[in-house]
């Protein structure tokens, strides 16, 4: 049976006695049992604070949204935003609010999905204010494998803040190892270890029950897609947000459903296959305009690339309507498109050749699988 850090801080509660802790968490925070992380550690520990990351403590905040820190109404803990107005690191006042901070998230091991950047900020400013850092370690539900291109530090951003592969094949605590070594950080760091997990295992074979780590991303099968079809979130395509499955219907206002579900199952890529559809965004873009695309369906777990998805997709629809697709601009004037944030370089921008795109990333995962080995923790 699978088991998570949560369920053996028991057996480590010397790190815990007699010191204020503060609790960096979200939704996912739970148990083998299913109970909040939260209300194990308030019986173990005095709990002084908790830290929210992107969705905030209790999952309730949209994807990119900020809000300001706020009382929790369950416990009374003041919730302070790590990914907030105020900006993404701890304040003094934060680093007042404990002695010890301990990390406990469920991520999804793709590097743009922001909770391992949360994570890495933790390591730089407990190790400045001479905090320890405890993980509460959870396995990687997208297994060992390293996939995707590794990100060029010029490319940096709160989506990609460290040079991993795009499916980076990390538990949370081999990741902060890895990040605090390569670094030299100094960060006291101490991991409490899962059990019964894998490394080859993906979360289907784990056989608990899907916590989704995102509003987006309530399935398995989603999170499976999301190193390559987050790309989409860079384009003027609608990456299926406003829909009952984003990330996994994509399309646009000048998309031809049939034309391009017959384009992209031609490409016959191992593991996936679509089927067309026609779809309105509540939300989002396109929001309240018909929009024609496709719906991916996992056909095998284990053979699907999600990057190589990702990448062929793109590079079918530029094909089929290269007057219509486009990139989008930077958010910031002076700043980088995010289709270059989350792939982590400037690969996918202008003119570009799919072949050599995908053997650039096979060859950048190949190294940094080599790369990461020397943090395993678990076989």
């Amino acid at each position: 049976m699978v088991t998570f850090g949560i369920d053996h801080v028991e057996n480590y509660e010397q790190w815990l006695k007699g010191v204020r802790v503060g609790l960096l968490t979200n939704i996912t925070g739970r148990d083998s049992r299913n109970r909040s992380t939260i209300d194990v550690l308030r019986k173990i520990c005095t709990l002084t604070a908790l830290f929210a990351p992107e969705h905030g403590v209790r999952g309730d905040v949209g994807a990119g949204e900020t809000v300001t820190s706020y009382q929790d109404a369950a416990t009374g803990l003041t919730v302070y935003s790590l990914y907030g107005s105020a900006g993404k690191h701890f304040s003094q006042e934060m680093l007042d609010a404990f002695d010890v901070l301990v990390y406990d998230i469920q991520d999804v091991g793709v590097r743009f999905f922001t909770y391992i950047s949360s994570l890495y900020n933790a390591l730089t400013d407990c190790a400045r204010a001479g905090k320890a850092l405890i993980v509460l370690d959870r396995p990687n539900p997208l297994g060992d494998l390293a996939e995707g291109g590794v990100l060029d530090p010029a490319f940096g951003s709160f989506v990609g803040c460290y040079p991993f592969a795009v499916r980076y094949g990390l538990t949370c605590g081999e990741a902060a190892s890895m990040m605090n070594q390569e670094q030299k950080l100094g960060c006291d760091l101490r991991i409490v270890p899962c059990g019964g997990w894998r490394r080859d295992s993906l979360f289907s074979q784990w056989g608990i029950v899907w916590q989704a780590p995102s509003p987006a991303l309530m399935t398995f099968e989603t999170a499976l897609l999301y190193p390559g079809v987050c790309l989409v979130e860079g384009t003027n395509l609608s990456e299926g947000r406003g829909t009952a499955a984003p990330f996994r219907v994509i399309g646009g206002n000048y998309v031809n459903a049939e034309e391009l579900t017959e384009a992209f199952n031609r490409e016959m890529l191992p593991g996936v296959t679509s089927t067309p559809v026609w779809f309105t965004p509540a939300a989002s873009k396109h929001q309240g305009e018909k929009c024609g695309g496709i719906v991916l369906h996992v056909t095998d777990q284990e053979r699907i690339r999600p990057v190589m998805v990702g990448i062929t997709l793109l590079d079918v629809i530029r094909k089929l309507y290269p007057e219509k697709y486009a990139v989008l601009p930077p958010y910031r004037e002076g700043g980088r498109p995010m289709l270059a944030l989350l792939s982590g370089s400037d690969v996918l921008l202008g003119d570009w050749d799919r072949d050599q795109v995908l053997a650039r990333f096979e060859r950048e995962s190949k190294e940094f699988a080599e790369r990461k080995r020397e943090f395993h923790r678990y076989r």
